[in-house]
């Protein structure tokens, strides 16, 4: 069976939290996707604001794409909760930045049912978000934003997914706030 095609373009873009769900991931190229804009209004299980792409023409959003085994699809599809919160789009068209032609790949995108304006994301989330966009080198004015986007302290902070997300980065050698430290 074929290998899956993943664009990334939120938490899972740190290679070391999609691993964590999908063992068989391996990145092939950072990339565009065009005529998409980036949110982070998605309504998340603990009611803070996730990444989502939404179309806007002239825009950009920026990503890893990754190969997956298939059997690490239900897994995926059940850590960005496939029908319930996230639609998976099964083709779309991105450009790696390394020069190599156009690649297929499916992602996930949040129907407007999902969607709250008024939702910011926990800080630790953005901190995954900026660390995946460092780690494999998106474009500096790209990461900019990313780490200029509103976030809110987690009011729980024994949460279990801040718990993950801090270790994923401590592991990686990022920061919470998804800074560097090497």
């Amino acid at each position: 069976m074929a290998a899956l095609i993943y664009f990334a373009y939120g938490s899972n873009m740190l290679g070391e939290r999609l691993m964590r769900r999908c063992p068989s991931a391996r990145m092939l190229s950072a990339a565009r996707l065009d005529d998409f804009g980036l949110a982070f209004d998605k309504s998340g299980r603990d009611r803070s604001g996730k990444a989502t792409i939404l179309p806007v023409a002239g825009q950009a959003v920026f990503g890893v794409v990754f190969s997956l085994d298939p059997a690490d699809r239900p897994a995926l599809d059940a850590a960005e909760g496939r029908g319930r919160g996230y639609d998976c789009i099964e083709a779309i068209v991105v450009t790696p930045l390394d020069g190599g032609p156009p690649l297929g790949a499916m992602t996930y995108m949040a129907p407007p049912a999902y969607r709250d304006a008024a939702l910011k994301p926990f800080d630790w989330y953005r901190g995954l978000v900026v660390a995946g966009a460092h780690q494999n080198a998106l474009p500096a004015d790209y990461r900019a934003c990313l780490a200029a986007t509103q976030a809110v302290a987690d009011p729980d902070p024994s949460r279990p997914g801040r718990q993950e997300a801090l270790q994923v980065l401590a592991a990686a050698g990022y920061a919470s706030d998804g800074s560097f430290l090497g």
